[in-house]
């Protein structure tokens, strides 16, 4: 448990011409750099009474007074109360329709508000199950299904479900680019070899395949169904990616410039850049109930963003047709 209480520190002489930021990690190796260097930025260390700062030197015998805060993760696992669209529920699982802007599980950046928080509050005893009973994840601005265990045998279950591959998941997508007929993509996803922040399909990735289908084309767009074999990390986006038909809004592997690009009408321009997320749905979820073995399915209504953006694709290319322009 991390300390709450202040903590009263002389600098040793063997530490003269250090920097603050430097002698404190050798006196405090119970606390990690950053944190320390975090709390001298809050004015939460002092040397002799005074505020101290990061590179101010110490010769020997200052006295310190560090005022530990608790860090964020350790606050993360708490019940809140938020809005948890539910559409199915029993004493084994329950079925999530995720709005897009939630994010599923506290990470840094965002140890509260999270989907786990409201499922703590709807459901207490799930703190005594692992990651609050959570077994697959969808991306923040993914919008859609997933599945929440209740039990931990009802977690371990839809684990080894998802190992098995017999959950069946199924996305919406709108990407950019036109898309002429049914494909797959069978290639291993990894992390990027220089932005460790991304996915990417590499060599010596883990296995990942994404079966996709046409279901409307557009000027410059396609509106997919894709349906995963397996459940990498950014999947979908990555793959689409691959094919040179990235997701639209996709602020992390959509191409850069290809507004200014794309000749497409104004008001479809405008509509694009007013998309705030990655075209992603999740619609379908497909498994095998853990305690009955009975086969269930529960399906999602397109959110009313995307609904908005198919709208004004169907409009632009109506216009176009009406125009007689050759593009279409």
């Amino acid at each position: 448990m991390t300390q709450r209480y202040p903590i009263s520190l002389v600098i040793p002489a063997n530490m003269a011409g250090l920097r603050l930021d430097q002698a404190l990690p050798r006196l405090l190796p119970d606390y990690s750099r950053t944190r320390l260097q975090g709390w001298i930025k809050e004015g939460l260390v002092q040397q002799d009474g005074q505020v101290a700062g990061a590179r101010q030197k110490v010769w020997g015998g200052e006295r310190i007074l560090v005022t530990p805060q608790a860090a964020p993760e350790e606050s993360a696992f708490k019940a809140e109360e938020i809005a948890l669209p539910l559409v199915y529920e029993d004493e084994h699982l329950l079925v999530i329709d995720k709005p897009a802007g939630l994010v599923v599980h506290p990470a840094v950046g965002n140890w509260q508000g999270t989907m786990l928080n409201a499922l703590l509050h709807h459901a207490p005893q799930l703190s005594q199950i692992p990651r609050a009973g959570i077994v697959h994840r969808l991306d923040k601005e993914t919008s859609g299904l997933l599945v929440v265990a209740k039990t931990l045998a009802a977690q371990t279950d839809l684990v080894r479900q998802l190992q098995a591959r017999t959950v069946k998941r199924e996305y919406r997508a709108v990407v950019w680019g036109e898309v002429w007929q049914d494909g797959t993509v069978e290639a291993p996803v990894g992390r990027h070899p220089r932005e460790r922040t991304r996915m990417a399909v590499v060599q010596g990735g883990k296995p990942a395949v994404t079966h996709y289908d046409l279901l409307e084309r557009f000027v410059a767009h396609s509106y997919l169904r894709c349906r995963l074999e397996t459940g990498r990390t950014h999947q979908i986006r990555v793959h689409m990616q691959s094919i040179g038909h990235c997701l639209v809004g996709d602020p992390v592997y959509g191409r850069k410039g290809i507004l200014k690009t794309s000749a497409l009408s104004p008001e479809l321009l405008a509509a694009l850049k007013a998309f705030g997320r990655q075209a992603l749905h999740a619609a379908r979820l497909g498994l095998i109930h853990p305690a009955t073995g009975e086969e269930m399915a529960w399906s999602a209504e397109l959110p009313a963003d995307m609904k908005r953006l198919l709208e004004d694709l169907r409009a632009d290319m109506t216009a176009g047709r009406e125009n007689g322009e050759d593009a279409w």
